[in-house]
């Protein structure tokens, strides 16, 4: 989607996963921003004219051989760069600063005086002296470059912040984009509005009306094809190409079998009176037959979706020539499926697990660049319902990379019912609003149990919910232990070949949302 519109704001991604949140911090403050690697070249960086850099986070020590450095030229461009941990210290290290190894790291929690006559800590309301910021490094540095002077300070480390004000640069060692950085979204809205000069024009009132146009421009007098699952972010998706080329498009739901339960017929109840070409495409024997013996869960992902692909063609030869296949691929998918020279989580089915070859003219991803609660808020801008907006995320391979291990009609029995059990003592409990997504996942793992005085040997059910503002990072759920019990005695005593539940209380990181 063209962007012209918005002043932009670039993020220089210097590795790591963590990074992308900052992105997510940058957009929350009304500016749109663009994640891209340290590689870019510098006449790429000036072509796209940005209000500002923020230079992210990233695992290395900057003066270790083949550390991603970028080019010093960037500091003359006249632009206001922000950097951030690593960031921090490339922007010293390069201009003949001294960085070094900690005596004494600095992880989590810390007590940081800062310096309000800042740009960026004075901007940030509500930021007393002395407040808490959030570390996490082992290099720090040791003597700033000429002409900087130093912002803010914690007990073991003399720069937690220095800023030039004459070249617009500003660099902080602890992470802002946390929420445990006390005022930190605050301090990067300060940079933002009092330094880059940003004036806060990112919205999904803009966004749906650029998009639509754009969506119309490019598609012409062509056909669309739109991959509909059901969940958020295809509905969304589905009603943004709907507003912008009617009946052009067509919806094809493909059921693999591996939704949860009933939802195949939810799904299709849902959008009946849509006034929607919506065609539904019952496929489970043929995703099946693909995923007989495969255990590895990139694997799963890749066939999945491949197959997606070739069920999209078959059904598009059906309606006749379609120029154009569109995706709800969102932000969250693109960074974990690998971005510059961050690792790879997991491919996701629409963007690491497609084939090297489709059969249509282009495919349109409209939701690329926003962040879960952006779509959910384009989705109220287009007039969907609650009921759609608000429904728990559920990953395209569906269930089947919530079974451990290869995927049979049996295993697949087994976690639809567990999982609709955990769904409806959750919502019986008041709790559906506030966990932002829970599910049942069917571990390979068999354990030793008693049921009726005899031995059983059986399998373990992981439960997990997750609570979370953007999805890049999650807390485990802290669900009453009564609602808990209810759910584990209904689920070994209703659902077979289960004996064991455990409740996953892991964070995400280190732990992803969803095991596989």
């Amino acid at each position: 989607m063209s962007q012209t519109a918005h002043q932009l704001v670039i993020v220089l991604d210097f590795g790591g996963q963590y990074n992308q949140l900052i992105a997510r911090r940058v957009r929350e403050c009304g500016v749109y921003c663009e994640v891209k690697s340290y590689k870019t070249s510098l006449d790429e960086l000036k072509a796209m004219n940005p209000a500002g850099i923020i230079f992210t986070g990233g695992p290395n020590s900057v003066y270790n051989q083949g550390s991603p450095l970028c080019s010093k030229e960037i500091f003359d461009m006249g632009i206001p760069i922000l950097g951030i941990c690593y960031g921090c210290q490339v922007m010293a290290y390069l201009l003949d600063g001294k960085v070094e190894t900690c005596i004494t790291s600095e992880y989590g929690k810390t007590e940081t005086y800062y310096d309000k006559a800042s740009a960026i800590f004075g901007g940030a309301e509500g930021l007393p002296q002395k407040e808490i910021s959030w570390m996490s490094h082992t290099d720090y540095i040791s003597a700033v470059p000429k002409g900087f002077k130093i912002t803010a300070h914690t007990d073991n480390c003399p720069a937690a912040a220095m800023e030039c004000p004459e070249k617009k640069l500003y660099a902080v060692q602890f992470h802002p984009e946390v929420n445990h950085t006390v005022c930190g979204l605050k301090m990067i809205d300060s940079f933002l509005k009092n330094v880059c000069g940003c004036v806060g024009d990112w919205t999904m009132s803009n966004y749906a009306k650029t998009a639509v146009e754009d969506i119309r421009q490019k598609v012409g007098d062509g056909k669309v094809l739109l991959a509909l699952s059901g969940g958020v972010d295809s509905s969304v998706a589905a009603a943004l190409l709907s507003k912008a080329v009617g009946d052009k498009l067509t919806c094809i739901f493909v059921d693999h079998g591996f939704m949860r339960k009933n939802e195949g017929d939810e799904v299709e109840n849902a959008f009946k009176g849509w006034g929607l070409n919506f065609v539904r495409v019952n496929a489970k024997e043929q995703f099946m037959s693909k995923m007989r013996g495969v255990s590895d869960p990139e694997t799963k992902r890749k066939i999945i979706g491949e197959e997606f692909i070739r069920v999209f063609e078959q059904e598009a030869k059906k309606i006749g020539k379609v120029d154009f296949l569109v995706q709800g691929t969102i932000y969250p998918d693109i960074i974990e499926s690998g971005t510059g020279d961050a690792a790879v989580i997991k491919s996701h089915h629409n963007v690491g697990g497609l084939p090297d070859y489709v059969d249509f003219k282009e495919i349109i991803e409209p939701l690329r660049l926003l962040f879960k609660d952006e779509v959910r808020a384009l989705g109220r801008e287009l007039g969907l319902s609650d009921v759609l907006v608000d429904r728990q995320p559920f990953p395209g391979p569906g269930l089947a990379i919530r079974i451990i291990g290869e995927i049979t009609d049996e295993k697949l029995e087994i976690l639809q019912d567990a999982d609709y059990i955990f769904r409806e003592e959750i919502a019986k409990a008041g709790l559906d609003k506030e966990i932002h997504q829970y599910f049942a996942v069917l571990t390979n793992m068999r354990s030793v149990g008693v049921m009726g005085d005899g031995r059983t040997y059986d399998y373990t059910l992981a439960l997990r919910g997750v609570t979370t503002t953007d999805f890049m990072t999650a807390d485990f759920a802290k669900i009453p232990y009564e609602v808990l019990e209810r759910c584990a005695s209904r689920i070994v005593n209703e659902v077979r070949s289960v004996n064991r539940i455990v409740y996953d209380v892991t964070t995400k990181p280190p732990a992803t949302i969803e095991w596989e």
